[in-house]
């Protein structure tokens, strides 16, 4: 069973990055060359991807509040206790990057990225991969191409956009497993 974020993320989320995906090919065909008309689409999808793995990390960490609110006793301290869960999230006003994750997950008592990388050690990779997608996300966002995190490039393919797909798909994967260990840990038993 997965969480609720997670079965929304493999949905709704999912299919809705799928629909941009679709545009690209009608746009610009699916034949390898190039793609004059294609560079907003992939700035597009660039920003919806990392906009999309921001909401399912808020939606898990919201869920995981919860769940751990749920067994919580006396029931009054529960809106305490949620407000000192969420005060200052950072995903509520930032990106996803890898520190954010790292601190609002860490208000639940997990070292988030020390667990992922136990549970796979690939993880090293999605946080070089969530940095940059950011990086780029900001630089869509604003217009600004000027950080040298860029590397001096102002063109996005689609190769890299689809890598990053890659890079939000199995971490989500891994955050919903990492966290409902975490939780059941906690709880005593499995959150979902």
């Amino acid at each position: 069973m997965t969480s609720t974020s997670y079965t929304e993320w493999c949905a709704v989320r999912t299919s809705e990055l799928d629909e941009i995906a679709r545009a690209h090919a009608a746009v610009g065909g699916t034949a390898r060359g190039r793609r004059c008309t294609t560079q907003q689409i992939n700035r597009a999808y660039a920003v919806l991807l990392a906009s999309h793995f921001q909401g399912l990390c808020r939606d898990l960490h919201s869920e995981c509040v919860h769940h751990l609110l749920g067994v919580m006793t006396p029931a009054v301290l529960r809106n305490l206790a949620r407000a000192e869960f969420t005060r200052g999230r950072q995903l509520d006003r930032g990106n996803a990057r890898p520190s954010s994750l790292g601190a609002d997950f860490g208000r639940l008592g997990i070292d988030l990225w020390d667990s992922l990388k136990t549970y796979d050690p690939a993880s090293t990779g999605w946080k070089d991969d969530l940095e940059l997608l950011n990086d780029w996300r900001n630089a869509i966002a604003h217009q600004d191409f000027s950080s040298p995190k860029l590397g001096g490039a102002t063109a996005l393919r689609l190769a890299q956009v689809r890598k990053w797909r890659i890079s939000c798909d199995r971490p989500a994967a891994a955050l919903d497993e990492v966290l409902r260990q975490h939780l059941q840990m906690l709880m005593g038993t499995s959150p979902w």
